[in-house]
């Protein structure tokens, strides 16, 4: 009976092996895995849910790493499909093949669950700079709208206070002047 020291505590690895269970995993725990993992795959700008999700990140910042991520979990196994925005010019092939295989490295490290089919569908190319300015949603303009009208409006009351400033130091200076006459 193989047993190991950890922390002063003995566990004895074979004490649970009578014990029966099942793991099972939720969508959404897997398409987190596959989201995460994507994020190193160089070359692939972005993972589209589609059209709704496209709308939806115009409108407001979103970091939902599971967005286009679609997939089916077994008991064994998972089968995903993807639709990717890639970097142009770039090698379309091998960032598909480096997305395959992180997916399946990540899911298999952190579930043992065998990644038996990627799908991808790449649905656009763009440079990183196209992509950065289509990446601007209606919240951060409406962030930069609101300091623009911020300061503008700092700037006015600025001014208005120094003009009833000034109004004030002249109407000080008449009132004076008339006393004194």
């Amino acid at each position: 009976m193989p047993n190991d020291t950890i922390n002063n505590y003995t566990v004895d690895h074979d004490s649970n092996q009578h014990l029966d269970g099942t793991i099972t995993y939720t969508d959404k725990v897997i398409e987190k895995i596959i989201g995460r993992a994507l994020q190193s795959v160089e070359g692939l700008l972005s993972v589209n849910g589609g059209l709704f999700s496209t709308i939806k990140n115009k409108m407001v910042n979103s970091e939902d790493v599971t967005e286009g991520v679609d997939v089916e979990v077994g008991t064994k196994q998972v089968a995903t499909d993807l639709k990717i925005v890639v970097e142009y010019d770039q090698d379309i092939p091998a960032i598909v093949d480096s997305i395959k295989s992180v997916i399946s490295d990540e899911v298999k490290l952190m579930t043992h669950l065998e990644v038996i089919e990627v799908n991808v569908e790449v649905v656009d190319i763009k440079t990183k700079e196209e992509f950065q300015n289509d990446s601007v949603t209606l919240q951060d303009r409406l962030t930069e709208a609101g300091q623009a009208t911020g300061e503008f409006i700092s700037n006015q009351a600025s001014k208005a206070g120094h003009i009833i400033s000034e109004t004030k130091e002249q109407v000080e200076e008449q009132i004076e002047t008339s006393r004194v006459e």
